[in-house]
């Protein structure tokens, strides 16, 4: 693993090169192909994952037996920081959505981390408080009884995690697919089909492909918030 490697992934982002030189001999480095499981809930286990390259969700099943997505991560971010601290089992399911390429620090060594470097502990500080701030609003969300606004509220969440805002509008790349939209929302896919398309049909937003276009940003988000 390279210094400058890294460097890209914000936790480590403030550390000085012989810092990130150690780092690099203690990390190792896993693939895993779109759909593999990467950590089972209720499984035990305290490394810690970032991810290099590549995208994974985060799930868990509710009582009917449906996977309900939670958030999806991409590169830079981490997961697994849960079980470190609490010396818990895992609370959710973790999979790859495509080729992702992990880094994994065990429970001792990034313990050691934090203990020599202050910042990474206050970033993942400020990272877990935007995460628990995320839950709560996923929690509210869900208890929404309009299946319309679920699936708005969590196109909203998609764009603040995927997308690219530019002068108010918002581009989504790779869109997730209608089934997890609605694990996401706690709906049917064919419902998602038919919001989606009522969604283009009232010109909030223009789906191409993989692509999801939401063309003014803060008056879909006042729409629905």
């Amino acid at each position: 693993m390279k210094i400058k490697e890294l460097r890209k992934i914000p936790i480590f982002y403030r550390l000085d090169d012989d810092s990130l030189e150690n780092i690099s001999q203690i990390v190792s480095t896993r693939v895993y192909n779109k759909g593999e499981v990467i950590l089972l809930e209720e499984d035990t286990g305290n490394n810690l994952y970032l991810i290099k390259s590549g995208r994974v969700k985060v799930t868990r099943i509710n009582s009917d037996g449906d996977e309900v997505i939670l958030t999806m991560l991409g590169e830079g971010e981490f997961f697994g920081e849960m079980a470190i601290f609490g010396g818990v089992t895992r609370s959710a399911n973790v999979s790859a959505l495509e080729k992702s390429e992990v880094l994994i620090l065990t429970h001792q060594d990034f313990l050691s981390l934090l203990k020599k470097h202050p910042d990474i502990s206050i970033y993942l500080l400020e990272e877990m408080a935007s995460r628990l701030r995320k839950s709560d609003q996923l929690i509210k969300d869900l208890s929404l009884s309009n299946a319309e606004h679920k699936i708005a509220m969590s196109i909203i969440r998609l764009s603040e995690e995927l997308g690219k805002i530019k002068q108010g509008q918002v581009e989504i790349e790779d869109f997730p697919y209608q089934k997890d939209i609605a694990n996401m929302a706690g709906t049917s896919r064919e419902t998602v089909s038919r919001t989606l398309k009522k969604f283009e049909k009232k010109g909030y937003i223009e789906k191409k492909g993989r692509k999801l276009i939401i063309f003014d940003y803060h008056k879909f988000v006042e729409e629905f918030s």
